[in-house]
């Protein structure tokens, strides 16, 4: 057994580096961390402790140790190098919790494209979501989009749907500086209040009830809301009397941990994962990097991620 450095969720909204085991089992292959990205989507759900019991299982993450709500050793955008075997210091991303080393089965590694940096790959967990969430929102070419709510998720999704020929997307949010970041994915930005409807397609990423109800606002007549975001405990009042049912409006469940079913019977995750990874190779990508805090680091940047309303992906890097 050798020794490594892993980053805990000790408590609601309390973190810290503790000692980690890296089994030397045969066949397994071994992996320095290099980079590794936090959310603040299921991420700061979990560090402030608000997984609801009923899903303690089924928001376990791959290579997870400990319980739901706390201790628990919570992530699953890890880059790296790999040390041993016949793709010894080739660049892979893996579904693993922050660690500066980690032993994994082979198949649990995904080597990165030669044209990617890694650094932009600790995005990769969140494209994952977001080509997900444009397969069980069904876009097509010409469809008019709106995606409510411009964290990471919401943003690769407005980026993928923007490069559908025909679409007209627009990206809301409240945050005056997300309209730079949209800029630079080529995308339109507006606030709330200057959001017009009729769309075909509405994706909601925002994390807010607020957002869930201007969604259903911008949906057209029959058109289809996606609802991306998850709310671990708490509940959400829609107003689904007035032109809800007129307007006959869909809402529709979109998670990552499933492939969506349009998909399902051609696609594997590892399939889909490696895609997503495929899709990171263009620069403009990395505007939804935060500049690198160190791991050591690491539970100030946690806690700094959860806290922060206009936060996008926060890398962390290994040294």
């Amino acid at each position: 057994m050798k020794q490594a450095t892993a980053l805990w969720i000790t408590a609601p909204h309390a973190a810290e580096l503790r000692p980690a085991s890296v089994s030397d089992a045969p066949g397994y292959v071994a992996l320095r961390a290099r980079f590794s990205g936090i959310s603040r989507g299921s991420e700061s759900l979990v560090f402030q402790g608000r997984v609801p019991e009923s899903e303690w299982e089924r928001m376990r993450c791959p290579f997870q140790e400990g319980l739901f709500p706390a201790p628990v050793k919570y992530g699953y955008s890890l880059v790296g190098q790999v040390e041993d075997g016949p793709d010894r210091g080739r660049w892979a991303f893996v579904l693993h919790p922050h660690q500066d080393r980690c032993r994994v089965p082979p198949d649990a590694l995904h080597l990165l494209p030669p044209d990617l940096p890694p650094r932009r790959a600790v995005l990769a967990a969140n494209m994952e979501t977001a080509v997900n969430a444009l397969w069980d929102g069904g876009v097509r070419v010409g469809d008019r989009v709106c995606v409510v709510g411009g964290g990471v998720v919401g943003l690769l999704v407005a980026y993928l749907c923007a490069r559908i020929a025909g679409t007209a997307v627009t990206l809301v949010d409240p945050d005056p500086g997300r309209e730079a970041v949209a800029r630079a994915l080529g995308l339109h930005w507006v606030s709330p209040a200057a959001a017009t409807g009729e769309a075909d397609v509405v994706f909601h990423a925002s994390g807010q009830p607020a957002g869930l109800i201007q969604a259903l606002e911008l949906a057209g007549f029959e058109a289809r809301v996606v609802e991306v975001s998850w709310y671990g405990d708490d509940l959400v009042n829609l107003p689904l009397g007035g032109a809800f049912h007129a307007r006959r409006l869909q809402i529709r469940a979109s998670q990552v941990g499933t492939v969506a079913g349009a998909r399902r019977a051609r696609w594997t995750a590892g399939r889909r994962l490696d895609l997503a990874l495929a899709l990171l190779r263009d620069p403009v990508l990395d505007a939804l990097l935060e500049p690198n805090w160190s791991f050591t680091d690491a539970p100030r940047a946690l806690a700094r991620v959860c806290a922060a309303p206009g936060a996008l992906c926060q890398v962390l890097s290994y040294g």
